[in-house]
């Protein structure tokens, strides 16, 4: 290509960019630490936080969510918590309409969109615009497969999914009956495997000027973290929570029960182990679950990654560092696609 051609080639794709909403995205592995930095960046660039979490939006269900506190919000402007009744369902489908409607609502205000939690998909559902029209739901099919569920198991439901598309079954841990029964819909609707779509939607470039940052710590600080926060939700009454969810008609099979912690006590609850197997389970379900997001995170090609460590521990030096990764992508308090152009 002549060089000419190729500076108009680029000078067009770096107009193209600037054009492009703007979006901080905080996110990482369960107990890192996302929630107060986020708070803090946001303070700091005039933004709002969106919650990219999977319980965080179900009301009665603050502690085994670790959901943020009122106080511990220092007047940012949080959504996408409390929105839904613990008996309704809610997918990543639901999630992203969501998304898109507050995003909205946050630009028409000049603010900064900050996109913070540790559902992955959920994430990249937002900043690549994933297409979901063809996963429409199958009701009579979907009906089937959760009562072949129910009669033998998740596990026998994952054998099926392992047989149409080893790649999603290998993504999809076996206890996810509500994934797998997606992936096993999709593969029904057209023929494909889901993880070939997946890996196709992976590949589309951002639909924003987007700061994605991963924060991480050493594993074994990691997971002591967790251990500590469980413990401190077991002290703040997690257990009454999971019995007053029960009480209102929460059922193991809902998709908010299926939340780490819930489950596992509503276990006990039920008398299938001791209090103390319980929390051992949730400790380790938690951190297998972090090994899960971490390995997500890395597959994701636009990451900042923010290891603590490496900072010292020391949350100045780590937003002094995203501040200047916003300003090198061109993200600046109170400017959209608007003030970007002017």
């Amino acid at each position: 290509m002549p060089p000419l051609a190729h500076q108009r080639q680029t000078d067009t794709r770096e107009e193209l960019e600037t054009m492009k909403q703007p979006l901080i995205i905080v996110a990482g592995p369960t107990a890192v630490g996302k929630t107060a930095l986020s708070v803090r960046l946001a303070k700091e660039l005039g933004g709002e936080i969106l919650s990219a979490d999977s319980m965080q939006v179900y009301r009665h269900m603050d502690i085994g969510s670790a959901k943020i506190k009122p106080d511990e919000m220092e007047g940012v402007p949080h959504h996408l918590i409390d929105i839904l009744e613990p008996w309704e369902s809610f997918d990543v489908v639901r999630f992203q309409g969501e998304a898109k409607k507050a995003l909205a609502g946050i630009y028409q205000r000049g603010a900064i969109p900050i996109l913070a939690g540790g559902t992955g998909f959920y994430i990249q559902s937002v900043l690549k615009d994933v297409d979901f029209t063809a996963a429409e739901e199958d009701a009579g099919y979907r009906s089937e497969l959760e009562a072949y569920a129910r009669q033998n198991g998740a596990e026998a439901l994952h054998q099926l999914l392992r047989k149409a598309d080893p790649a999603a079954a290998a993504q999809i841990h076996p206890n996810n009956v509500k994934r797998t029964i997606r992936a096993l819909e999709y593969y029904r609707q057209t023929g494909q495997p889901i993880s070939a779509h997946n890996e196709q939607e992976r590949q589309k470039k951002p639909c924003y000027r987007c700061a994605y940052f991963v924060l991480n710590d050493r594993r074994d600080r990691l997971y002591e973290a967790i251990g500590r926060r469980v413990d401190r939700m077991m002290e703040e009454g997690l257990l009454g929570e999971v019995r007053r969810l029960r009480d209102m008609g929460c059922r193991r099979d809902m998709v908010s029960m299926q939340g780490l912690g819930y489950k596992e006590l509503l276990a006990y609850l039920d008398g299938e182990c001791s209090l103390e197997e319980a929390v051992r389970l949730i400790k380790q379900n938690t951190r297998h679950f972090a090994k899960r997001q971490l390995t997500w995170f890395r597959r994701e090609p636009e990451t900042i990654w923010v290891e603590k460590e490496q900072f010292g521990y020391d949350e100045e030096r780590m937003l002094a560092y995203m501040r200047q990764a916003c300003q090198e992508k061109g993200i600046f308090p109170g400017q959209g696609a608007e003030g970007a152009q002017g």
